[in-house]
């Protein structure tokens, strides 16, 4: 049996419980359910989606920067990633642009690395992870000016090796570093392959383009 997640469009009845503009709406559907038609009602968050960047060097090592999240209350090692907010960017150019404001890097080769939802039983947000590799630094009159927690983020080269044991070891959670590190491994290991950076995505939550 081929493993292939598949699009289910059942008839909803959706109402805005609480609207973010810059992140996220919370909603409650009603929906039919199963042989027997059950109607169900769900609230989760409607979100923006974003992107994710493992950028990995000609040494093997992957980019991972500290950064403060005052939901867990802890400084996580994560990997450059942002929303999905600008209208018509396709989502490889905001990697590119999230590459440049995290990490102040360029780079010359993209792939597509990974596709998943952050937290499908809450949330609709979707994140694709490139890989990045061949780098530039940006001259020092592009750099973007980091605000707020962002400002204290620390870029730290890391062998990938390292970086795997810090995941399976739980000494690191953040999502997007945690599945692209193991994915990144995978491909490594010849258990996976890499995609095209512009590989469809045809059920991604916004339809936005790759």
């Amino acid at each position: 049996m081929a493993l292939h997640d598949s699009p289910a469009h059942k008839p909803v009845d959706t109402s805005v419980i609480h609207h973010d503009a810059r992140l996220f709406t919370l909603v409650e559907d009603s929906f039919r359910f199963g042989a027997e038609q059950q109607t169900l009602r769900r609230a989760y968050f409607k979100h923006l989606g974003a992107v994710a960047v493992l950028p990995v060097d000609e040494q093997d090592r992957v980019l991972l920067i500290g950064q403060y999240r005052h939901p867990v209350r802890m400084h996580l090692w994560e990997v450059p990633a942002g929303l999905l907010d600008v209208e018509g960017e396709p989502m490889l150019e905001t990697a590119q642009r999230e590459l440049l404001e995290e990490a102040d890097l360029r780079a010359e080769s993209w792939h597509t690395l990974v596709d998943y939802y952050t937290s499908p039983g809450a949330s609709d947000e979707a994140i694709r992870i490139y890989l990045a590799q061949g780098f530039s630094a940006v001259p020092e009159a592009e750099l973007h000016a980091r605000e707020a927690e962002e400002s204290e983020i620390v870029p730290t080269w890391v062998p990938l090796a390292e970086a795997v044991d810090a995941v399976l070891s739980g000494r690191i959670h953040n999502p997007s570093a945690v599945v692209g590190i193991l994915a990144l491994h995978a491909v490594r290991t010849g258990a996976g392959r890499l995609r095209d950076a512009r590989a469809p995505w045809a059920d991604q939550p916004r339809g936005v383009a790759p």
